[in-house]
């Protein structure tokens, strides 16, 4: 691994070695900076390409929005179209049914009439039973009648009757007697011939009216029949529409939430972009720092070569004195930590590791400490940007902080989240071991914790570039 030359190393070498010493290290110093510039400036490409990247991504994603849409506007355009038909066919099923329940009136109306004829059959069976039962006394009386006459020899004498007579008054009574017998004779014909008469009349009256009602009440039923039927069809119309409905309406449920999920990406990728934008100023930042700190190091190794030229000159030795001048010096922030490995952001033990957790990645570890535990940053580095709860943005990390740092020409991207509160800002230039904020239990967490990610490169999403990071933690 590398060993970076420190500030007050610088002095004691030139001193030991004069101005091909001084030479050497100015030089050391410049290819460290010319370094990590052409990383910062490699990590701009990479972060111009990657906006680049969204800005498609984007615009592949505002089409696919529209194209959703124009799918959610035919889908209720054809939601409405079955709606008319649903209550096209609601409309048609309740007539049917006012049809069906006027059918049943008439059905039951035939059907009465049917129980008064059924009534008046029964009465009419009654009567042509009476009419009967009097035709055959009648035809007995006939009977008997005639079986009198044929003893006597044959018809009935009623001159004999009338010349029997013992004088005119009895005359006139036999007379009398004779005339009654014939025209009763001559009634109980007629009436006997009515009354068979009236009964095959009747008879088949009772017939006729039977057949009638019971043809009204076939009639009636088979109406019923066919409105129950065409019920039934219009019942399945109206299932199939309901099912067409719930169709439409699911695929409609999934446009919305594919809509949702569009939406929701659309913001990821703003975020995302923006956070690239804060990344470049932040690298930039970064760059604009390691220039001015490979100009101060050249200043400090000419005014130590100067020094170390007239203090040889003067006494002829060195001198350990020279080095304080330079043992304060901060140099470049972000290479701080150099030796490539990342402090931990607070001493507890983990909770939960890297990698898959249950149906989950987690892309981080959790450290396990009490609500507003300071966090410290685990190596210097430029903040790219901090996120509260209620932002919008990073959902689910609560209050968070990146940080862009840079170590051994590797850009790498720290993130600290679920944090109660942040303490740098945007821009920030932040040294190993600063406070960012502290341990909270904000965005989705279930208790207070510290989520720390390590991202190899910049930052573009938690699955993106994620590393584990006891790899890279001393």
């Amino acid at each position: 691994m590398r060993k970076y030359i420190t500030y007050p190393m610088i002095a004691l070498m030139v001193f030991s070695t004069g101005s091909l010493g001084m030479q050497t290290v100015s030089a050391q110093s410049a290819s460290d900076f010319d370094q990590k510039i052409e990383t910062k400036k490699s990590d701009q490409e990479a972060i111009e390409q990657k906006k680049s990247e969204l800005t498609n991504e984007k615009q592949n994603t505002k089409e696919k929005l529209n194209e959703n849409q124009e799918k959610q506007t035919e889908v209720n355009s054809k939601i409405d179209g079955i709606n008319q038909d649903l209550s096209d066919t609601r409309d048609k099923i309740d007539a049917k049914e006012e049809k069906i329940a006027a059918t049943n009136a008439q059905v039951d109306k035939l059907s009465g009439q049917v129980n008064d004829l059924n009534k008046q059959v029964a009465q009419l069976k009654d009567d042509i039973k009476e009419l009967k039962d009097r035709i055959k006394k009648r035809e007995k009386l006939l009977k008997d009648r005639l079986r009198s006459i044929q003893s006597n020899g044959g018809s009935m004498n009623y001159i004999e009757v009338l010349l029997g007579s013992k004088s005119f008054s009895d005359f006139i009574s036999r007379a009398s007697a004779v005339n009654t017998i014939m025209d009763q004779d001559k009634d109980i014909m007629e009436t006997h011939k009515q009354e068979k008469q009236e009964v095959e009349d009747k008879q088949s009256e009772v017939k006729q009216k039977k057949q009638e009602a019971e043809q009204k009440k076939q009639e009636a039923e088979d109406k019923k029949a066919s409105l129950k039927n065409q019920k039934q069809e219009l019942k399945s119309l109206k299932s199939q529409l309901d099912d067409q409905v719930d169709e439409k309406e699911s695929q409609l449920d999934e446009l919305e939430d594919k809509q949702e999920q569009l939406e929701e990406h659309q913001i990821s990728l703003n975020d995302k972009k923006d956070i690239l934008r804060k990344q470049k100023e932040a690298n930039q930042k970064a760059i604009e720092q390691a220039k001015r700190n490979k100009e101060q190091a050249k200043q400090r190794a000419r005014q130590a070569a100067t020094k170390s030229h007239s203090n040889t000159s003067s006494s002829g030795h060195s001198s350990s004195d020279s080095s304080h001048s330079d043992s304060d010096a901060s140099g470049d922030s972000a290479s701080q930590s150099s030796n490539g490995k990342f402090s931990s952001p607070v001493s507890a033990r983990i909770t939960s590791g890297y990698g898959n957790r249950g149906a989950e990645f987690h892309p981080g570890i959790d450290y396990g400490v009490t609500l507003g535990t300071p966090v410290k940053a685990a190596a210097a580095g430029v903040v790219i940007s901090t996120h509260a709860e209620g932002d919008g943005t990073m959902r689910g990390y609560g209050n968070a902080v990146l940080i862009s740092h840079s170590i051994n020409g590797q850009s790498y991207t720290t993130l600290y989240a679920h944090m109660s509160s942040v303490s740098v800002s945007s821009g920030q230039s932040i040294s190993r071991g600063r406070t960012v904020g502290a341990s909270g239990n904000t965005g989705s967490s279930t208790g207070p914790h510290l989520h720390f990610e390590v991202h190899k490169g910049g930052w573009n999403g938690a699955k993106s570039n994620a590393v584990n990071p006891l790899n890279y933690v001393n």
